[in-house]
């Protein structure tokens, strides 16, 4: 079908905003955004929930008497943009409890920084609708992918009656209850260890090896694909493997530390800054590179607004061509600053400068909003760099901010971040709204609908994220290892912006390593192109090294090994939308099993509060594991053969 073909021609009316999508809506959103917050504090990764979402909704709604193609894209649309909002916020505000501005999560503030970074999003996002997807025709992956299982499933369910869509949802389902359960056993019962590592002492150096025992994160690593996994990995191994036992032979290791704890001292306190410079040298990077495709964006946009004045008075506008209206546009922004120039001027205790932190906030947030929409149209969402435009952003601000406020500032770190925060929701909504809105583009939804359900996900992401931030603090801790939480989830992201502020307002970064990873960073940026050049499928974006560099290695080898099962399944599979789409909906289930998991077993913690003789942890039978990992090990190899023969093994259709 070609694109200028919908499912829905513009001529035909179908229900599209009705009650059932809206309950549905929200109940997804609420639980994609809580699947990814965890998946990112863990992992460091997010990934787009489009199709999953799109699936379950078909699989639900076939229930009903009467629904339709559109109503399941309102759904897919309104969770998704839920899910896109958790990587914003995850990245950025974790990072103000790292600097010691909150010692717990603020909820109203959180849920205002979300809303008012999500809804601009959305607004900045309107007028560039017609420009990229329509004028200049971007491809936008992987929103024609999920256009193309609503096509699918919507030809299934009227031909079979929708056992396809049943049979993705117990696919779903499955991976969902499997995923929950491992994680129950590790994390809840205690049975085995999280992960499998080590380190021992060889001369004057150490050397480590480990791999983290997470069913999700193998998922990651099917959904990213092999390139990707093995560059974070190779990352991973420069950092641990190379440049951490050259640290110990040019130093000296820590005094009194052997073993596994001389490597994560050594990792913690010197080698991830090493990350930090490969990030600010890719992040600078992926602005240069820019340039050209947001100028160009800019002139698409002013062509068609020009095109729009011109046939004033002509044919009425089809629906599928109904965007917001610029009253909807003007007054959701104006009234949108007012609660971030509050807590601005409430951060730095003055309003001249919440003003100009406002101004900074708001043009920010309109160029990386742009630029994440344009980026999705070339090579999806899923591969926006989020991380690198809001490491941009945060060292921009700081700079700014030490003109006006000097270095010592104490305010000046939390100022910065909450910055960073708004922006980093603003970008990491901007790729996905365009995103669905091909999607809608394709199947012949009414655009103005899907801008109102992508600020229904917006909203509901932000109430929901503030509990499940709160829950996950308390059971696993976040970001540096205390007594009560030795292995806290990593939020390698809002560490690295916590670092980067720090530095900037006077605490200081060991500037040698950070050197040394610039150096790395433009090294890889150079092997780059020279692979580009050479037409060598095999890229190294520089992002995806410095993650890895930055990233426990442990967690890293996990999603390798993943991306190695994507690829064997993908040899080996009968039909090549089958591995798309059957091991993408069992990784999705496993991802959202454990999460919801880990965050279920958290709830526990929460309740102590009110019941101060509750155990925060009831379900515990050990208090260190007995069998280490092994039994992980092998649980998670088992899971991986699983998820290789259901991705390469065609779904079976009834008739």
């Amino acid at each position: 079908m070609k694109d200028d073909q919908p499912v829905v021609p513009a001529s035909v009316t179908l229900p599209e905003i009705t009650l059932k999508s809206v309950v549905l809506s929200v109940i997804l959103a609420a639980v994609l955004a809580a699947a990814n917050a965890y998946l990112g504090l863990f992992a460091g990764m997010t990934v787009s929930a489009s199709i999953p979402a799109a699936v379950a909704s078909m699989a639900i709604l076939r229930l009903f008497r009467r629904s339709n193609i559109l109503e399941n894209n309102i759904v897919q649309t309104a969770a998704s943009s839920g899910e896109a909002l958790a990587a914003g916020v995850i990245f950025t505000i974790p990072a103000l409890l790292l600097v010691g501005y909150w010692s717990v999560f603020n909820y109203w503030q959180t849920v205002l920084i979300a809303t008012v970074g999500g809804l601009l999003g959305v607004i900045f996002t309107i007028p560039l609708r017609r420009a990229l997807i329509v004028t200049a025709r971007l491809r936008f992956p992987e929103g024609v992918a999920t256009a193309e299982v609503l096509k699918v499933a919507d030809t299934d369910r009227r031909e079979t009656g929708g056992a396809e869509s049943t049979g993705d949802l117990g696919t779903l389902l499955s991976a969902a209850l499997l995923g929950g359960a491992v994680k129950f056993g590790e994390s809840g019962l205690r049975l085995w260890a999280e992960s499998l590592e080590g380190a021992t002492q060889v001369g004057r150096t150490v050397l480590y090896a480990g791999i983290n025992l997470s069913p999700a994160l193998l998922a990651v690593g099917f959904i990213i694909g092999l390139n990707t996994a093995v560059v974070v990995f190779l990352g991973g191994v420069l950092g641990w493997m190379i440049l951490m036992p050259a640290y110990g032979l040019l130093n000296r290791l820590p005094p009194n530390l052997t073993g596994l704890a001389s490597a994560m001292t050594i990792w913690s306190e010197q080698i991830r800054y090493v990350g930090i410079g490969a990030m600010l040298t890719g992040g600078l990077w992926t602005l240069t590179k820019l340039r050209e495709p947001v100028w160009k964006s800019l002139q698409t946009l002013r062509a068609s607004y020009h095109a729009a004045r011109t046939t004033r008075g002509g044919p009425v506008t089809a629906r599928t061509e109904q965007d917001a209206s610029l009253f909807w546009i003007i007054i959701p922004f104006a009234l949108s600053l007012i609660p971030m120039a509050w807590i601005y001027t409430s951060v730095v205790k003055s309003p001249l400068i919440g003003l100009l932190m406002t101004v900074i906030m708001t043009l920010a947030a309109f160029l990386f909003s742009s630029v994440a929409a344009y980026m999705a149209g070339l090579v999806g969402s899923s591969s926006n760099p989020v991380s690198g435009v809001t490491i941009a952003t945060i060292m921009m601000a700081s700079l700014l901010l030490v003109l006006f406020m000097g270095a010592g500032h104490p305010a000046g770190p939390a100022a910065a971040l909450v910055i960073g925060a708004v922006v980093c929701c603003a970008a990491a909504m901007g790729g996905d709204n365009l995103q669905d809105l091909k999607t809608g583009h394709l199947v012949g939804a009414t655009p103005w609908k899907q801008q109102v359900m992508q600020v229904v996900g917006v909203l509901t992401g932000a109430v929901v994220l503030v509990p499940v931030l709160s829950l996950l603090q308390a059971k696993y801790g976040i970001g540096t290892p205390t007594v009560s939480h030795p292995h806290p989830l990593s939020a390698p992201q809002a560490t690295l912006m916590a670092s980067l502020t720090r530095s900037v307002f006077g605490a200081g970064l060991p500037w040698h390593l950070v050197g040394l990873g610039a150096a790395i960073g433009i090294l890889v940026i150079l092997m780059d192109r020279r692979q580009e050049a050479r037409g060598s499928d095999l890229r190294l974006p520089v992002l995806a090294v410095a993650l890895g560099i930055y990233l426990p290695l442990k967690l890293s080898a996990a999603i390798c090994a993943g991306g190695v099962i994507s690829a064997l399944a993908e040899r080996a599979a009968v039909k090549s939308d089958d591995l798309s789409r059957r091991g993408l909906l069992f990784s999705a289930g496993l991802i959202t099993g454990e999460a919801l998991m880990g965050i279920m077993l958290a709830i526990p913690i929460a309740l102590t509060v009110l019941w101060p003789g509750l155990s925060a942890d009831p379900f515990s039978l050990f208090d260190i594991p007995p069998f280490g990992g092994w039994p992980g090990l092998a649980i998670v190899a088992m899971v991986g053969l699983a998820l290789y023969r259901i991705a390469k093994v065609p779904a079976l259709k009834k008739r």
